[in-house]
C-alpha cells in the first residue's frame, strides 16, 4: 500500500535518497537562517523590539540545517549538491515571494512594509513547514535514527508559525490589515505552485534513485497534482487566516541548542 509513511520509509532506508532529502532540507534551512539573520540586522528603528525574535527565528533555521547535516554524518554520508529545480527557497524568491536577497545584502534599513511582507511570507511558508514536520512526527517520532530530530524541528516550526500569527495580528491592529491580507493571498497562491513543482522534481529524483516503476511514479505525480488542485480551489485559505496563538511570545526566549547533533 502506498502511503506517506511507506514512501518516506523507503527514502529513509536508502543512503542515496536519504542523502538527497537531507541535503535539500539542510540547504533550505540554512538559507532561511541567513535571510532571518539579515532581516534582524536591518529592522527599522521603530521595530527594534522585533529584532531578537527574528534573530531567534534565524538561529532556529541554522540549527535545523546543522541537524540535517548531522543526520547524514551519523550514517557516514556527505551532502550532495541540491538540484536547482528542488530548491524551494530559491524558487520562491524567483517568484517574488518575500524580500529579495539583493535587498538583504545591502546595509539599508528595512521599512515597516518590508517587515510586514517578511512576516506574511513566513506565515505561509511556516504553515507548510509545520504541516510537513507534523506528518513526520506522527509517523517517525519513535524512530531511533531521526525521531528526536523530527520532534525538535517540529516544535520549532510550530513556534515559528505562532510567532508569525501574533506579529501579523499586531501589525493588523496597527492599520496594516489590508496590506497583510493582500500579501498573504498573493504569497499563498504562488507558494502552492512552487510547492507542486518542487514536489514533482523531488519525487522524480527519488524515483530514479530508488528505481520506481513508471506506474508508481505516475501515481505519485497524480497525487501531487491532486493536492495542488485542492489547494488552488480553496485549500490555500488555511495559509492566510490569522488567529491569536495559544502560545504567546513563542520566540521570546533563547533558542534550544543542537549540541547533541554536532
Amino acid at each position: 500500500m502506498l502511503s506517506a509513511k511507506s514512501l518516506f520509509q523507503e527514502i529513509l532506508d536508502n543512503d542515496e535518497s536519504f542523502r538527497l532529502f537531507c541535503s535539500i532540507a539542510a540547504s533550505g534551512e540554512s538559507q532561511g537562517g541567513w535571510e532571518n539573520g539579515r532581516i534582524a540586522d536591518l529592522v527599522p528603528a521603530s521595530e527594534r523590539d522585533l529584532a531578537p525574535k527574528v534573530a531567534r527565528h534565524g538561529a532556529d533555521e541554522d540549527k535545523h540545517g546543522r541537524i540535517f547535516n548531522a543526520l547524514m554524518k551519523k550514517r557516514g554520508l556527505e551532502p550532495v549538491e541540491v538540484p536547482p529545480e528542488t530548491d524551494y527557497t530559491m524558487l520562491l524568491e524567483q517568484h517574488g515571494i518575500g524580500l529579495a536577497h539583493e535587498q538583504l545584502k545591502r546595509d539599508e534599513r528595512l521599512t515597516v512594509r518590508d517587515i510586514v511582507t517578511y512576516l506574511a511570507h513566513s506565515r505561509v511558508t511556516e504553515q507548510r513547514a509545520s504541516e510537513q514536520m507534523d506528518l513526520l512526527r506522527k509517523h517517525f517520532a519513535g524512530d531511533p535514527g531521526i525521531g528526536h530530530a523530527v520532534k525538535l524541528i517540529s516544535a520549532d516550526e510550530d513556534n515559528h508559525l505562532a510567532y508569525c500569527h501574533e506579529e501579523l495580528l499586531r501589525f493588523a491592529y496597527a492599520g496594516h490589515g489590508r496590506d497583510i491580507q493582500r500579501i498573504l493571498r498573493e504569497c499563498a497562491l504562488a507558494e502552492i505552485r512552487v510547492y507542486r513543482d518542487v514536489s514533482l522534481a523531488v519525487m522524480d529524483h527519488m524515483g530514479r534513485i530508488l528505481g520506481w516503476p513508471k506506474a508508481k511514479a505516475a501515481l505519485l505525480a497524480a497525487g501531487i497534482h491532486a493536492v495542488y488542485a485542492y489547494e488552488r480551489l480553496g485549500g490555500w485559505r488555511r495559509m492566510v487566516s490569522l488567529t491569536m496563538p495559544e502560545r504567546r511570545n513563542a520566540l521570546g526566549g533563547p533558542p534550544a541548542g543542537a549540541a547533541e547533533f554536532a
